[in-house]
């Protein structure tokens, strides 16, 4: 075996941020990557927690009460400086997030794959901790329109390119346990806002004054520590030589039947397939039923169950006064904590079982037992039956976790992994397109019932109906899933062109050479303890929480 030191990263002469320098070298330790990867994921995932800062910012001029004004549409209130912001007038940002989420992903995919994670990830944190500071900034002048654009469009750019930046990277480093990779990282998306949520809560009550709501303060000490935190994680990447292979291991057998492709689609062509199409429309019927649950699940429990949740079993929830109104949504809130917290784990639990039973496999289990849980919710609220409603939404909130991370996997074994992560952007677009269809499903089939008189405990029965339809096309869809025809593959001379920078060990196409090796070693187990520590915490505060529900 020989080593060209001529093409070491420590010897090539580009910026620091180029491909070429984070090309790993003998002794590296793979397990390094999946933390950096949560860095930034727990960072970003602070988008789903976002709803924390509604309340406060609905008072920012009133403070202790909304100041309103009769007159305040939409467009005004990007420009007021005299009126509080409405609610929904802020939950816009939301919106724009995901939006620009899966557009930039899918714009920048490409890009991406050419530049490397470690420059992806920079300009992912550059958008969103900038955002957040553009956001501080309209908060202060109290311009709606600087949060829209600061927070929304710009922090929307970051969210993207955070999110997809190691999903290529984590699949080379673990091509014999891609699901459990990719899972590892995508929970973090998923427990940004349990760790999130609660800081900025304590930050807004510690820079609160009477004349501040604290939102702009805590928006500056957030924008602070996301930016040390995914620094350290853009900086913390390195991807694998080409040719590169984990110790011992050796790819599975080529059969024709095989849902595991050793070969290599070009991001021109991925699209122009209908396995593409599929799996876009795949992602998106899973995540448009989980994501509409998501979006009700406060207000779900408390209409349903009503006076049942506080021991009073014969008051609807029509029926209930604001103190017992209040104690109800305080249990809610602990639902839906719960939920976060199985979300996470079900980004990876099924993530890793993907690596045991496939990954067209899961996906039917997810839209199997989704639909037998979806038909079964209404049943389980008919009967009373609190601890069964919830424990058929948290074992659907897995699923749609489980659906994210299973995803960039289902793309690596189908389009091989030279652009899987710019296929992944562009798929994500069913994201984009799902968190429209979810919450309109909900809401206004949930607005048409409340209008034709159906009472509030019963107008999520149509809707739980609605959304295990929505599986049932899911799951024709994964069953018509199957490998790719020939034609769609690289040639093997185009794919070494692809690969040459990243091919610095000349002795050999495969081995491992030394990369990757290490396991939990010191090293490791400090770069796991910087994310593992806030997500305890994040778990902790989260169970607190969730035990009013008990």
């Amino acid at each position: 075996m020989t080593i060209s030191t001529d093409t070491l990263p420590g010897s090539y002469s580009g910026g620091i941020l180029d491909r070429e320098r984070i090309i790993a070298r003998p002794g590296f330790n793979r397990w390094l990557v999946p933390p950096a990867a949560l860095a930034i994921h727990l960072c970003i995932g602070m988008a789903y927690g976002f709803s924390v800062f509604w309340l406060p910012l609905s008072k920012s001029i009133g403070i202790n009460h909304p100041v309103a004004c009769a007159d305040l549409n939409l467009i005004t209130a990007l420009f007021t400086t005299s009126c509080d912001w409405r609610v929904a007038d802020l939950g816009w940002i939301y919106t724009l997030f995901f939006v620009l989420l899966g557009s930039s992903a899918a714009l920048w995919g490409g890009w991406l794959e050419r530049a490397g994670p470690r420059k992806a990830g920079f300009v992912s944190a550059l958008c969103w901790c900038g955002g957040i500071l553009t956001a501080a900034i309209g908060v202060k002048t109290h311009q709606l329109w600087l949060m829209w654009v600061g927070a929304g469009v710009i922090g929307g750019v970051g969210l993207g390119l955070g999110y997809i930046s190691p999903v290529s990277t984590l699949i080379k480093w673990f091509p014999d346990r891609r699901g459990m990779a990719t899972g590892m990282a995508i929970m973090g998306f998923g427990g940004g806002a349990m760790i999130g949520a609660p800081l900025a809560d304590m930050l807004m009550t510690y820079f609160k004054t009477p004349d501040s709501v604290g939102v702009w303060q805590t928006f500056l000490v957030m924008a602070a520590i996301y930016f040390v935190f995914m620094m350290g994680g853009a900086f913390g990447y390195r991807i694998p030589p080409a040719g590169w292979r984990p110790d011992g291991w050796t790819p599975p057998a080529a059969a024709k039947t095989t849902m595991i492709t050793a070969r290599h689609v070009h991001l021109r062509d991925a699209h122009k397939t209908k396995q593409f199409w599929l799996i876009w429309a795949v992602l998106c019927l899973n995540v448009s039923a989980g994501i509409g649950v998501i979006g009700m699940a406060s207000p779900m429990l408390q209409e349903i169950f009503g006076g049942r949740l506080i021991g009073q079993p014969d008051l609807t929830f029509t029926q209930l006064d604001d103190t017992q109104k209040a104690a109800i949504a305080a249990i809610a809130a602990g639902f839906a904590g719960l939920l976060s917290l199985f979300n996470i784990g079900g980004r990876f639990f099924w993530a890793s079982l993907s690596d045991k039973i496939g990954r067209k496999t899961t996906y039917y289990a997810f839209f199997v037992l989704g639909i037998v849980l979806y038909a079964l919710a209404p049943t389980a609220a008919h009967m009373g039956s609190q601890v069964l409603f919830v424990a058929i939404l948290c074992v659907i909130l897995s699923m749609y976790g489980g659906g994210f991370a299973t995803v960039p996997a289902y793309l690596a074994d189908i389009f091989g992994t030279q652009f899987v992560g710019a296929i992944h952007g562009r798929l994500l677009t069913a994201w984009a397109t799902a968190g429209i269809i979810g919450p309109v499903v909900v809401n206004y089939i949930r607005e048409f019932q409340i209008a034709a008189g159906i009472p509030r405990e019963q107008v999520y029965d149509f809707t739980m109906y609605i959304l295990a339809a929505m599986l049932a096309l899911g799951l024709i869809a994964n069953a018509l899933v199957r490998p790719l025809p020939e034609k769609w593959f690289m040639k093997q001379e185009e794919v070494s062109a692809l690969q040459a920078k990243t091919a610095t060990i000349q002795s050999g196409p495969t081995g491992s050479f030394g990369i990757g090796r290490g396991g939990l070693d010191g090293q490791a187990l400090l770069a796991w303890a910087v994310v593992v520590i806030p997500i305890l915490w994040g778990v902790w505060m989260t169970l607190q929480k969730t035990a009013a529900l008990f």
